[in-house]
């Protein structure tokens, strides 16, 4: 055993009491705090700084570094750790960017899923390299602040979407008052009246009341499915960690008896992983699926897909080869009640799905796919 692993089991050990710390910590700026602690006590080194990364751009947090400021530029040692997603060390001349006495420079990229949330970056005025015993706890330091990052990040989501979807929920209940109370009592009327009139009327003015009686009952059924649709939104709980994996397959399951036509190309192993959703979750899949079935002639083959979205979220691509979607719906797709001129739908289902999607932190989108038809990507938090 060397002189150095002893010291190495050591600094782990107290790595790891800082990681639960930064897993309780309430916001980034926390983070960095024990951050540059850890560095300045378990290390000594005096010249630290902090760099968060969001959406790819990099911005100074904290530095102890005199020649960096917080809101400054990071220095290129930063970015370059930051483009490779590895580790990048300099020594001697290299090292010292502005400031002499720089013996040695060392910048760990914090990943979560190979996406960098932050970058640490350590300076010494003595050594004149960095070897493992530095460059190894140094990495495992990042990795609890990419983790406490992303927990952060995530809870900033969600919070966020609380928010948005609290204000959904004021408007559409004012408009389904109005709705219900309002309108509703006047389409009954109108109902009533035209019901009688096309019974006792005979020719073509009998059959205007009765196109009018029909018109006024199928309102009426709009109307009471916008009250089920605000109901089911009211009744959402918080979102708590749930089966991707046990989700998908029940879904896929129930949509393929439902389906004849329906051919889904589904691996349950590739999506082994936690999200944070509600009780309704496979209602967005459910809606998604039904979607490619319905709105497309004869057999559809879809697959569903995963990807790695930023800050460790997880998107689930359903992509399938039909006629995609239709180009008088396409940039108001989400929108409620929006639906093709050729669609014998309400218009709902996929702004129920982006509705209940961003009241669990996520989103969901749509392109096309790569045999022509409509790609639907839900991105939700990883747990």
């Amino acid at each position: 055993m060397s002189s150095q692993e002893p010291d190495f089991t050591s600094q782990v050990a107290d790595l790891n009491k800082y990681g639960q710390a930064l897993n309780n910590c309430e916001s980034v700026e926390e983070v960095v705090s024990l951050s540059l602690e850890a560095v300045s006590l378990l290390f000594g080194f005096p010249y630290t700084t902090f760099v968060e990364v969001r959406d790819g751009d990099l911005r100074v947090v904290h530095s102890t570094y005199p020649a960096v400021s917080a809101g400054d530029e990071p220095f290129a040692v930063a970015y370059e750790a930051f483009e490779s997603g590895e580790t990048t060390v300099r020594s001697g001349e290299a090292a010292g960017e502005a400031e002499d006495g720089v013996g040695a420079t060392v910048a760990v990229p914090a990943t979560i899923a190979s996406d960098v949330v932050a970058i640490i970056v350590t300076r010494s005025v003595e050594t004149q390299e960095f070897g493992d015993e530095v460059v190894r706890p140094l990495e495992i330091l990042s990795t609890h602040a990419a983790t406490a990052i992303g927990n952060i990040r995530s809870r900033e989501r969600l919070e966020r979407a609380r928010r948005d979807l609290e204000k959904r929920k004021e408007m559409v209940e004012m408009y389904d008052r109005l709705l219900r109370h309002d309108l509703g009592n006047d389409l009954q009327v109108i109902s009533a009246f035209s019901d009688e009139i096309a019974q006792n009327v005979d020719g073509e003015w009998g059959d205007y009341a009765e196109r009018v009686h029909r018109t006024a009952e199928g309102a009426m059924d709009l109307i009471r499915r916008v009250g089920d649709l605000v109901s089911t939104l009211e009744r959402q709980d918080e979102p708590t960690p749930r089966s991707l994996s046990a989700i998908l397959s029940a879904v896929v399951a129930d949509t393929r008896d439902q389906y004849e036509t329906l051919t889904v190309e589904f691996d349950p192993e590739a999506f082994d992983v936690r999200v944070y959703g509600g009780d309704l979750l496979d209602s967005v899949f459910t809606n998604v699926l039904t979607n490619a079935a319905v709105h497309n002639e004869g057999a559809v083959n879809v697959r569903i897909l995963r990807g790695d979205a930023r800050d460790g979220r997880v998107t689930v691509s359903i992509a399938d080869d039909g006629c995609g979607v239709p180009d008088d719906v396409s940039d108001r797709l989400f929108e409620m009640g929006v639906k093709s001129e050729d669609s014998d739908g309400t218009g709902f289902g996929l702004g129920f799905a982006k509705a209940l999607t961003e009241s669990y932190g996520g989103d969901i989108d749509v392109t096309e796919s790569d045999r022509g038809g409509a790609d639907f990507r839900i991105t939700l938090d990883r747990v």
